[in-house]
Parts: C-alpha cells; sequence; structure tokens
C-alpha cells in the first residue's frame, strides 16, 4: 500500500464528506493505493454515524472511535498503530488542510529520502492575535529547545516513513513534537514544504490559548526526557551532590570559625545563632531529596508497564 491518511477528529461532521471526495479525487488521479483512517476522538455530533456511511460505500475508510475525549495524541497513537501504508500522512479533518498537498509530499519521503516531513503554513488565515503571534513565538522557542528547525510545529500536515511512526511513542499531548522524538530516536533527516493554509469553512476551532501554555509545557517535558529519560539519576543526582558540597562547605566554614573565636578567646554565639547553620541543614534536606528522586526515577523506569491510555468503543473495516 502507497499512502495512510491519518486523520483525527473532533466534532467535525459537515467537513467529513467533502474532506472523503477531496482526498478520493487526488488518489484516482494519481494512482495511489490508499487507505484513510479517522480517529473520532469523542465527538457528540454526527461525525462517527458519517464515518460508518463512509466505510459502507468505500471499503479504503476505515474508522477508529474513542469512548471519550482523550486528545490529539492519543488519537494519532492508534492511528499509527493502525496505518500499513509505506508513508503516513496526517491531517486535520477542518479542510484547512489540502489533500493536493498529498503527492508532493509523498515524493519527498519515497523519493528524496526524507524521514518526515513538515508543513509550514507560511500564509494563515487564522486571527493574528489570538493563534499567530504566540504561534511564531512558541515554534521560535522549540526551535531553540529541540534543535529541529522548523518553521511550523503546530501544522497538522505532516508525512512519515512508515518505520518511524511505528519506533516513536506520542503520549500527552506530544503530537506537536513528533518531529522532536524522531529525531531522538534517531531519524534525522527530517525536511520542510510550504503548503496551502485554508479559512475554516465549517465550525469553530477546537483550540484556545491554553494550547500553548501546554505546549511550552509539554516542550520542557520532551527537553527533559530527551536528556535524561534514561538516566534520571545522572540530572538528580548532581543538583543532589552540588547541595550536599553546598552543605558541607557552609558547615565546614561554620566549624571552622568557631574553633578560630574560641582559641582565641573571643565571644561566641550559638550556632543555630548562626543563618550559616541553617543554609547548611536545608542544602543537606535538598541534598537528600534530589538523590531520592533520583532513585525512584529510576525504580520508576525500571518497572513501569504500558498502561492503556484511551478506550475503543469502536471500529470499521479494522
Amino acid at each position: 500500500m502507497n499512502i495512510s491518511i491519518v486523520i483525527p477528529l473532533l466534532n467535525e461532521q459537515e467537513s467529513l464528506p467533502e474532506l472523503h471526495q477531496w482526498i478520493v479525487k487526488v488518489m484516482t488521479t494519481h494512482n495511489y493505493s490508499y487507505e484513510i483512517i479517522f480517529i473520532d476522538d469523542g465527538s457528540t455530533d454526527e461525525s462517527w454515524q458519517i464515518i460508518e456511511k463512509l466505510s459502507n460505500e468505500d471499503t479504503n475508510v476505515k474508522g477508529i472511535r474513542f469512548l471519550r475525549n482523550y486528545g490529539k495524541s492519543q488519537a494519532l497513537h492508534a492511528g499509527f498503530a493502525k496505518a500499513q501504508g509505506d508513508v503516513i500522512i496526517t491531517m486535520d479533518a477542518d479542510l484547512q488542510d489540502s489533500p493536493d498537498e498529498i503527492p508532493d509530499l509523498y515524493n519527498m519521503v519515497m523519493n528524496q529520502n526524507f524521514d518526515l516531513v513538515s508543513g509550514w503554513k507560511k500564509k494563515r488565515y487564522d486571527n493574528a492575535v489570538t493563534k499567530n503571534l504566540p504561534s511564531k513565538l512558541f515554534n521560535w522557542a522549540a526551535r531553540k529547545t529541540s534543535g529541529v528547525y522548523l518553521n511550523d510545529f503546530n501544522c497538522g500536515l505532516k508525512a512519515y516513513k512508515n518505520v518511524v511512526i511505528k519506533n516513536i511513542e506520542v503520549s500527552g499531548e506530544m503530537h506537536r513534537y513528533i518531529p522532536v522524538l524522531a529525531k531522538n530516536a534517531g531519524f534525522g533527516k527530517i525536511g520542510e514544504k510550504v503548503v496551502i493554509h485554508q479559512a475554516r469553512k465549517y465550525g469553530e476551532s477546537k483550540f484556545g490559548m491554553s494550547r500553548f501554555i501546554n505546549g511550552f509545557l509539554d516542550l520542557i517535558t520532551i527537553w527533559f526526557l530527551s536528556r535524561y529519560g534514561k538516566r534520571p539519576m545522572h540530572l538528580f543526582g548532581a543538583a543532589g551532590v552540588l547541595m550536599f558540597i553546598i552543605g558541607f562547605l557552609s558547615t565546614g566554614f561554620i566549624i571552622v570559625v568557631k574553633l578560630i573565636k574560641l582559641y582565641s578567646g573571643f565571644e561566641t554565639i550559638l550556632v543555630t545563632q548562626n543563618p550559616l547553620f541553617y543554609i547548611a541543614l536545608t542544602t543537606m534536606i535538598i541534598g537528600t531529596q534530589l538523590f531520592l528522586a533520583g532513585f525512584l526515577g529510576e525504580i520508576i523506569l525500571r518497572t513501569k508497564s504500558n498502561e492503556e491510555r484511551y478506550k475503543v468503543s469502536e471500529k470499521v473495516n479494522l
């Protein structure tokens, strides 16, 4: 199979028939063998009924329905697990991503040997204040922190080799950072393509300003995991040693000053009246806690189990 198109969605009943027709037209024109995997992330409208109707009419259409809303990352994870194509295309269901971009993305992966190609919505039709400006700030921070120099991490239109999506773990809200996850997994040839961004035709955006706050928090998480996820003691242990050194030096300084004053006949104060005593005590306690955090991290890492992150209520053609 040439292409698997993975489409997570939430309450997009108006867009689905038009999107399906558009994709089929592109696939037929280029004579691709394909599958379309819709992942209904707990829609409360008629989205699932439309997916079932499309799947009855077109065996290339497959569907997964979540019991409730679990988030885009979980939807992509479920779609990636079922995708069988040589190239996997992800796109949003709101018609803002153009299926006409698929052939170029496919060729960049297959003919130019990119592991991953990310879309770049250079010209956007979103609100400049609530979406464009925060998005630019977010992308700048992501580039600086991750070392992956893409202009648009948030673009849902991406193309992957099958081996890439089978070897990365998309969890939490990490869908924005799939290129970073791919790089950390050893897939370093990451490309970018300017793609058409269309104004939303139906409904309203499902994303608010909170996604950018969550995005920055996820960025910190992925930075930490990429460097210390397999060796948490290296971070917490080093910080603990630093705290212990500060504590021991402070304690030593207090003792030396106390002895000098005693032998010199100067009046001395109680150790507990010296501010350095509390600095030494506090840093040694913090050092102990950091060591314990490192040990706990190592234990959890070695004993963690793969927990179920979402529940599927129905499937079609899968």
